[in-house]
């Protein structure tokens, strides 16, 4: 319940706005709750009309998008881009290619983005766009005449100086070099428009890894400095099996815990003896299949389909990097109920208010994705440092800044925590601490009438 009246009363106005849109409610309800020390210590934010100006976006733009299938159908799909907020640098922010993507998810997306963005510590603003395409399915010639048509609009409203678009669900390697190859055809230039490129024409080495190995950094931290224990000997769940997962299992792995199920949008399996993640990695990055094929090659495992269910297996941590809103109330208590004690996302807002409620009731140790999964973003943004400088940094320099940018994140929500009066609350502190530096570059920048 938001209690400040300040804050009730711009809620209402977004309520107003916005109806339906159910994604960027939820957003944006939970910054609100936690704000309210934050704006009773600084009236000027009241007095300038931070809130709303913030969370309203600057520019939203949608657009048609026509294409023509292998079949000789021309198709048509719609493109979003939401530039949300650019004060404290160019808008940056992933491009998600999934059937569930409308107006509220881009909302809530890029709101969330400009909170993440900040907490890096990198001059980037916040956006982010995509299509309602499914590229699953679909053929290398589908994907690069969507991405090309996808971008011939989107070209119009981006530029390194302005907005700088990453890849998200649905958006790899392959989907990024369609796009690039446009953007370049249009503009007759070669710049950092785009990250998460090839490492041959302008990419960032550690990129692939940086959301897993990011929010295994951040959770190591506060695991170290909240209850002075490590990834070492814990059962950990991971949710998802796209990049974000994948390579969340593999640093926790090295960082001495044992995962024990992965997951994608058919089911969840289950191993035992631990994940064997050259199989996951064969099946989802080589052959593009499906996570029912890893039980063929390990009789240990077991397959159910259905997502929810891996929530019901026994860990002492548990890391969902699949989609928003996949761990619900009833999800979240049996989480707590079979022993786990940390929850830290890897998607965007995968936990419902709810299950929130029941990890703060519990005492579980809760890392909210805009700090948790802020490493790709983060990475994304030395991608960009690294072409204007025309230069490339090794793998270790990159996972070196990423591990000590995750490490300054969670020291700053733990530290803005305290400030607020909720010691331990890292959800409330990370949206204090995102939110202080924006709403500052806010009120110094003025208000343009």
């Amino acid at each position: 319940m938001i209690k400040n009246a300040y804050l009730a009363g711009v809620y209402a106005g977004v309520e107003k706005r916005n109806p339906g849109e159910k994604e960027f409610l939820q957003a944006v309800r939970e910054v609100l709750e936690s704000l309210e020390a934050v704006c009773e210590k600084h009236p000027e934010y009241e007095a300038n009309g931070v809130l709303e100006r913030m969370v309203e976006p600057e520019r939203f733009i949608q657009f048609r998008v026509s294409w023509v299938d292998d079949a000789g159908k021309v198709q048509v799909n719609r493109g979003f881009r939401v530039q949300f907020n650019s004060a404290i640098g160019p808008y940056k922010g992933g491009l998600r290619l999934h059937p569930s993507v409308n107006a509220s998810v881009i909302k809530f997306l890029g709101f969330e983005q400009v909170f993440k963005n900040s907490l890096t510590g990198l001059p980037m603003g916040g956006g982010k766009g995509g299509s309602d395409f499914d590229p699953k399915g679909k053929s290398d010639g589908e994907i690069m005449r969507f991405c090309q048509s996808f971008m011939t609009e989107l070209s119009k409203h981006i530029g390194q100086f302005t907005d700088v678009p990453a890849g998200d669900i649905g958006v790899g390697a392959r989907e990024i070099g369609y796009m690039y190859g446009q953007y370049k055809r249009l503009r007759n230039e070669f710049t950092g428009v785009l990250t998460g490129k090839g490492l041959k024409w302008g990419g960032s080495l550690a990129r692939t890894e940086a959301t897993g190995f990011g929010l295994c950094y951040f959770t190591q931290e506060a695991l170290q400095c909240m209850r002075g224990e490590s990834f070492a000997g814990k059962t950990v769940v991971v949710s998802g099996s796209g990049n974000v997962a994948i390579y969340a299992c593999q640093k926790a792995a090295e960082l001495g815990g044992k995962v024990v199920a992965m997951s994608d949008s058919n089911g969840f399996v289950h191993d035992p003896e631990g994940i064997d993640l050259a199989l996951v990695k064969q099946i989802k990055e080589v052959r593009r299949g499906r996570i029912s094929e890893y039980v063929k090659g390990r009789p240990s495992a077991s397959y159910t389909e259905g997502c929810a269910g891996i929530w019901g297996i026994p860990c002492d941590i548990a890391l969902p990097c699949a989609t928003q809103n996949e761990i619900n109330g009833e999800s979240a208590k049996l989480l707590v109920k079979n022993g786990c004690k940390v929850v830290c996302e890897g998607a965007n807002m995968p936990s419902t208010p709810e299950a929130i409620e029941v990890y703060l009731a519990n005492g579980v140790l809760y890392g909210p994705a805009k700090a948790t999964n802020a490493g790709g973003v983060a990475v994304s943004g030395l991608e960009m440092s690294q072409n204007s400088l025309r230069l490339a940094w090794t793998f270790e320099e990159v996972d070196g800044r990423l591990k000590e940018i995750m490490k300054n994140i969670f020291h700053n929500a733990y530290n803005a925590s305290k400030e607020c009066g909720v010691e331990g609350n890292l959800m409330v502190g990370a949206n204090a601490a995102g939110f202080i530096k924006v709403a500052d570059a806010m009120v110094a920048q003025g208000i343009a009438y």
